[in-house]
């Protein structure tokens, strides 16, 4: 009997032929072999030269042979080249189940029909179309085309998380909006829901941009410029005036490097002493701070006073200044030396050449892969990725697969395609997924049950109040730190003992479990503003007389298949009082589709998401 060599997993995005002993045999292949013996002989004569080009030209067309087997994905095409890619085993879903909980993780939630292409097309070219998609409308162009002043920024940001079309693109940019935060809590302008809509687009953009021009961005927007005092800052003078250091310390260690060194894996370097070595010094955040130093608003003379507000005497600037980085003034910009990260600014540089010199600084650090990989696979997946994980997702961050560093669309690709986010044994797995966010569950419940707005406003208003709401509300984070910390763990819990973070939890307590059950309970049949914004429910209500096809498709559609035996009976069972019959009352029938939506979203196996 011949031997049976052992398996390892294989890439499943191109194999340019089959083999007799099985579709996981590696390609036998002797070019490669035969061209490093050639390279070792070198071509010292006409004969060796003759041989070694007839072997390049077959070794080329052979290459291209399995270029033309490789899955097409649009933009995304050259991530299945990488590393990381080569081990991806869970291309394609094979039930409905598994491409459910990849749509759940991708964007914000489920439809029969987004799950049958999921199906058909496989998770990466799925991805590549969502990516290379047509832009949909722009939370400023929303805001632009009201009436002025009777739309706020949570109205924005609401229409654009329940309506947008391209809902993985909206879904990965709150992502980032809970690492480069801003919060409309904290700053306003005469224009706040334009200028909050602005930073939202910049987001939705920097999802399928790089994260070098995201940084950049950020740093010279006007939302970013009010939230951490950039607007503003001005250089040192005689009178002891100093830069301010807000932007220059948070943009180190929340937005790019993080307060420790970090190996490609995300783990913690240590020194000799067994201590974690830090990634920055005081020092370093005080030299930062003069790069960020002459940066304003960006509003000509000419519209200043451009603006009456109607039905007002007074004369305010225009819009306009809301769609433009800020400006550098420089007679403010500090001309003093900056040494930061190992890097040196020389005294006298202007500007915006020293901005280039720490952008590029930060970007190109080693820690900004492991740092900003680890958090986006926090926010989509797992609180609690392994290392491997991470590097798999920091490599990709390193390189596409097409030689660009911070390629985010590829990133993001990388987060949702690794083994550990699609293989079945996560869902076995008690240490494996996240609490899901409350405003995430808003977002669902009204994407799946077909929720509108009649006026088309979205008065959804601010959801952060625990005790009467989510306890969670979209660009409103409590600070600059999130609406929670990256490794918060639970005091006095089996995650602490475990030695585990559970980042969302840091949003739960007795308070807020409460608020969010009777908050939902009357959002799902009344829905917001006097019923402007209600769900249709069209498809539940066409199953009411079946309970158990209600419960089926709401476990498909809102959990992936994922609640238990025990919590499917319970809700079945809860159901089945009143009787329910074709000639029972609609609101009778209307009260069981509403209990049935209510108790999956109550239901532990809804909650945490894996």
């Amino acid at each position: 009997m011949r031997p049976v060599a052992s398996k390892r997993p294989t890439c499943r995005c191109a194999r340019p032929e089959t083999h007799a002993d099985g579709p996981e045999a590696a390609p036998r292949n002797p070019l490669p072999l035969a061209v490093s013996l050639a390279a070792a002989a070198a071509p010292r004569s006409l004969w060796w030269r003759r041989w070694w080009w007839r072997w390049r030209r077959r070794l080329r067309r052979f290459r291209q042979a399995a270029a033309a087997t490789t899955i097409q994905a649009g933009s995304l095409t050259p991530l299945a080249s990488t590393p990381s890619a080569q081990t991806y085993v869970y291309t394609q879903a094979k039930t409905d189940d598994e491409a459910a909980r990849f749509l759940l993780q991708a964007q914000f939630s489920a439809s029969e029909a987004e799950i049958a292409a999921v199906r058909a097309q496989g998770y990466l070219p799925w991805l590549g179309a969502q990516m290379d998609r047509t832009p949909t409308e722009t939370g400023w162009a929303w805001v632009a085309g009201k009436p002025y002043d009777t739309v706020n920024s949570d109205d924005m940001i609401w229409s654009q998380l329940m309506t947008s079309a391209d809902g993985a693109r909206k879904r990965m940019a709150l992502a980032l909006s809970e690492i480069f935060v801003v919060s409309a809590n904290d700053i306003s302008s005469n224009w706040t829901a334009h200028m909050f809509a602005q930073y939202w687009d910049m987001l939705v953009a920097g999802v399928t941009g790089n994260f070098r021009q995201l940084l950049e961005n950020v740093s010279l927007n006007p939302a970013m410029g009010y939230y951490l005092n950039t607007k503003g800052n001005q250089k040192e003078n005689a009178q002891g005036r100093q830069p301010d250091e807000n932007y220059a310390r948070e943009v180190m260690q929340l937005m790019s490097i993080g307060l420790y060194q970090l190996n490609a894996d995300g783990s913690v370097r240590l020194g000799a002493d067994g201590a974690p070595l830090e990634s920055y010094t005081q020092d370093d955040v005080t030299n930062l701070a003069r790069v960020f130093t002459g940066y304003d608003l960006d509003i000509p003379s000419a519209e200043r006073s451009a603006f009456t507000p109607p039905g007002q005497s007074f004369t305010i600037e225009s819009n306009a200044w809301t769609t433009r980085p800020m400006a550098l003034t420089a007679s403010r910009h500090s001309m003093l030396e900056a040494k930061f990260l190992g890097t040196t600014v020389p005294a006298n540089t202007e500007g915006k050449a020293a901005l280039k010199t720490a952008l590029d600084t930060l970007f190109n650090h080693p820690n900004v892969g492991p740092f900003i990989g680890r958090q986006l696979i926090q926010r989509l997946v797992t609180s609690n990725p392994s290392t491997a994980y991470v590097k798999r997702v920091s490599d990709v961050f390193a390189d596409n697969g097409a030689g660009v560093r911070g390629d985010m669309k590829s990133v993001f690709a990388a987060v949702l395609l690794d083994n550990e986010a699609r293989s079945p044994a996560g869902l076995a797995d008690p240490n494996f997924g996240h609490l899901r966010e409350p405003m995430l569950r808003l977002v669902q419940w009204g994407r799946t049950f077909g929720a509108s707005s009649v006026a088309g406003t979205w008065k959804i208003g601010n959801r952060s109040d625990a005790a009467s709401s989510l306890g969670q509300s979209p660009l409103r984070s409590p600070s600059v730190f999130n609406f929670f910390r990256p490794g918060y763990v639970p005091p006095s819990s089996a995650m602490a003992s475990a030695k585990l973070v559970a980042p969302e939890f840091q949003l739960v307590n007795e308070t807020s479990v409460g608020g969010y059950l009777n908050f939902m309970q009357n959002v799902v049949p009344n829905g917001f503003n006097s019923k402007d914004v209600i769900a249709s429910y069209a498809a539940e209500k066409a199953l009411v007389l079946d309970p158990a096809a209600l419960v089926r498709r709401l476990n498909l559609l809102m959990a992936a298949n994922q609640l238990d035996a025990d919590t499917l009976a319970l809700i079945n069972n809860a159901l089945a009082t009143p009787a329910v019959t074709a000639a029972s009352s609609d609101t009778l029938k209307n009260n069981r589709v509403y209990a049935a939506v209510l108790m999956v979203m109550a239901a532990p196996g809804y909650l945490i998401q894996k």
